[in-house]
């Protein structure tokens, strides 16, 4: 632990600006004095107690309530007093300067973004994967994402982590028990069901990685851009996926020169979506601006809806611009991001072919966007909101990966004729420290403080 964990800290616990309620919170070794400046009297364990809140000159500052939380029975696993007082910025202000100055003595100072979950983190109160809950709830988009966070928050991806890690440190115990003696005419191995135990490991595994990569969705969305043709309708659909006028719409080719985006929801999954300029050859300096940030875009996007115009799907020029646009991103993206067939003006060219694979809908009537939903959830890889999803990070998702890959080593050499019994030991020693940075049982301090740095302060 670093020195600047023992030092007693304090921070305004609420939002900035006016309120009803406001909050400071202190937590530490030796705090009595701190309780005493501001409250002119101890405080019993536990119980709010309504009370003025003293200057240095006995003067009120406020009046609400105290509470004081001794430890380890608290937030941060210290002794932590919380100062419930009424929501100005000033009086906050206020309050936070006087509890610094009552605990100068002992070297009270202001906390950093995240540190009070960072202390609660340190003291064993909630492990990695809960702390990065707790920023999730807080930062939640959607009624999903925040049920999900509450039941990574309650403990169930941890639970689900340290069952894993028990049935590998069980099998890591067998095969140590096998190299440490050698001699020993017993194979631990067989006679344990080692290769049974691995493949029932892996089975689980891979429902654990299923969960959190919903998870992961739930809290990360994808990013979607809308590309075509000018005037095939582009701010049009973004426009109604988003429920709202956000994007100009004329006749007049070229409008859209810039990037428009919104964040929307299909069944609690956000969808950053994104219109762009239409593509084509141009003279114009700024339209070509426009042109370049939008391949931009494209470039960076988790899936393509490439805008077809169904009235001028007939014309040879058209037809012509969309194949030179659809060689393009084949070249320009990566197999992984789908692309997506759309097309619009169905409404103005009824019984207009569409391809099989492709989406026919009007932007202007909203007839076929459900079934563009639909097919933006299956793309990103969303099964219809099981209430098991737990809320999960990109690290996690990774971490579970370097779990699988090791575990798919492990089986490798277990099933080969001459087990390679120290690089079997080595990968499931592998794929336990992946394990344990999850939870945070193995992580470095740089991790951490990328981690707790996004929290607000006073958290």
């Amino acid at each position: 632990m670093l020195a600047r964990h023992a030092d007693p800290i304090a921070a305004i616990a609420t939002a900035p600006g006016r309120g009803a309620v406001g909050i400071v919170r202190v937590s530490g070794k030796r705090i009595g004095a701190v309780i005493q400046a501001l409250c002119g009297r101890a405080l019993k364990a536990r119980e709010a107690t309504y009370l003025p809140f003293r200057d240095a000159q006995g003067l009120p500052i406020d009046q609400g309530l105290a509470i004081h939380f001794p430890a380890p029975h608290s937030y941060t696993g210290e002794d932590v007093l919380e100062l419930q007082a009424h929501g100005g910025p000033v009086v906050l202000q206020l309050l936070l300067a006087r509890c610094l100055e009552a605990g100068a003595g002992i070297g009270l100072r202001v906390a950093r973004p995240g540190e009070f979950t960072e202390r609660a983190f340190l003291n064993d109160k909630i492990d990695l994967a809960q702390a990065e809950a707790i920023a999730d709830l807080i930062d939640a988009s959607t009624e999903a994402a925040a049920r999900s966070a509450g039941r990574s928050l309650s403990g169930e991806f941890s639970r689900e982590i340290h069952v894993l890690r028990d049935a590998l440190v069980h099998l890591r115990m067998l095969v140590e028990a096998t190299l440490d003696f050698p001699e020993e005419d017993i194979d631990f191995l067989r006679q344990a069901d080692a290769q049974g135990q691995l493949s029932r490991l892996q089975q689980t595994l891979a429902g654990v990685m299923r969960r959190a990569r919903q998870g992961a969705l739930l809290r990360e969305g994808i990013k979607v851009v809308i590309a075509g043709q000018p005037n095939a309708g582009k701010s049009s659909l973004l426009n109604a996926l988003a429920g709202a006028e956000l994007a100009i719409v004329t006749p007049v080719a070229g409008t859209t020169r810039d990037v428009v985006s919104q964040t929307i929801q299909i069944e609690g999954v956000p969808l950053h979506v994104i219109d762009t300029a239409g593509l084509r050859e141009s003279d114009d300096h700024v339209e070509k601006i426009g042109i370049a940030r939008a391949w931009d875009q494209i470039e960076a996007a988790d899936a393509v809806l490439f805008l077809h115009d169904l009235t001028r799907a007939g014309q040879a020029e058209h037809q012509a611009a969309d194949a030179a646009i659809a060689r393009t991103l084949a070249a320009r993206l990566g197999a992984h991001v789908p692309v997506i067939d759309v097309w619009n003006k169905r409404d103005a060219a009824a019984g207009a072919a569409v391809p099989a694979d492709g989406l026919a809908l009007s932007a202007r009537t909203g007839a076929g966007l459900d079934a563009l939903r639909q097919r933006l959830l299956d793309v990103a890889g969303w099964q219809s909101a099981p209430e098991g999803v737990y809320i999960a990070r990109e690290r996690h998702v990774q971490a579970l990966r370097q779990v699988d890959a090791h575990l798919m080593e492990a089986a490798a050499h277990l099933a080969a004729r001459a087990p390679a019994l120290d690089l079997l030991a080595e990968e499931l020693r592998l794929a336990q420290n992946a394990l344990n940075a999850i939870t945070g049982e193995f992580t470095s301090d740089d991790l951490l403080g990328v981690i707790f740095s996004s929290f607000c302060i006073g958290k």
